[in-house]
């Protein structure tokens, strides 16, 4: 399946610069031969949309081993609007020359939440400012963005261990006020965020039982899948059962 380039605008990120990695086309033809119908399928459900080769994970996984950091190359990838291709971005960027700007248009063309989640996840949670973008992301009315600043919130609450439990707090009381009205993906990510708080440490853990127990249910269309939204407080239960399981394992 060829991949449709995407055209270079004002608002495109910056420009990767030199380097001597592999070259993009070998490594769009690459993943082009790494692609599969059935997979083409499966992500297409999800959101994927047509411009896709259908590359397993685990072939994007052993792809950014062997590439390892290329910022440029990236960026070049990016620039295709080739959903695996950016996946693929998002695990080989540098998060040190990623700007916030850039970052901003990235996630401006991101229309497809496993997209969404990888750039969260891969790239702009390690970056220097991710901690800025939390206030507008979240509070965002468009689902994407809106996902990613809830997507962002989770991933810092079960890695950045500075972070003081009061910002947590507040987010939670928005999400009892909110989550309900918010947008579908939005949503989801939310629940995502409640149960990653309540996984940060005890008093966390108490406040988000509260939180989960005053908003009931959460209802998220995933389509023509079969994925399922988790319960939050049976998850977050869970979660601490395994915690102390492993604890005890090692004492």
């Amino acid at each position: 399946m060829e991949a449709k380039p995407a055209a270079k605008s004002a608002a495109s990120p910056e420009a990767g610069g030199a380097r001597s990695g592999p070259a993009l086309q070998d490594v769009m033809a690459e993943l082009a031969a790494l692609g599969s119908a059935q997979n083409r399928k499966v992500y297409g459900r999800h959101g994927a949309g047509e411009n896709q080769f259908g590359v397993s994970f685990a072939n994007l996984k052993a792809l950014r081993g062997r590439i390892k950091t290329d910022h440029a190359l990236a960026v070049e990838l990016w620039q295709t609007g080739n959903s695996d291709a950016r996946i693929l971005a998002t695990m080989i960027a540098d998060p040190g020359k990623l700007s916030a700007r850039s970052a901003e248009a990235w996630l401006a063309q991101c229309r497809y939440y496993v997209l969404v989640d990888a750039l969260v996840t891969n790239l702009i949670a390690k970056t220097g400012f991710a901690l800025s973008k939390l206030a507008s992301w979240t509070a965002s009315a468009d689902e994407w963005k809106g996902r990613a600043g809830w997507m962002l919130l989770a991933d810092l609450a079960i890695h950045d261990t500075t972070l003081a439990d009061d910002l947590f707090v507040g987010y939670l009381r928005i999400i009892e006020k909110q989550i309900h009205r918010r947008a579908n993906r939005t949503r989801e990510a939310m629940n995502y965020a409640l149960i990653a708080i309540g996984l940060r440490g005890k008093v966390l853990k108490e406040r988000a039982l509260a939180t989960a127990a005053a908003i009931g249910p959460i209802r998220v269309d995933h389509g023509e899948t079969s994925c399922r939204t988790p319960a939050a407080a049976a998850y977050i239960q869970k979660g601490w059962e395994r915690k102390q399981a492993k604890k005890s394992a090692g004492a």
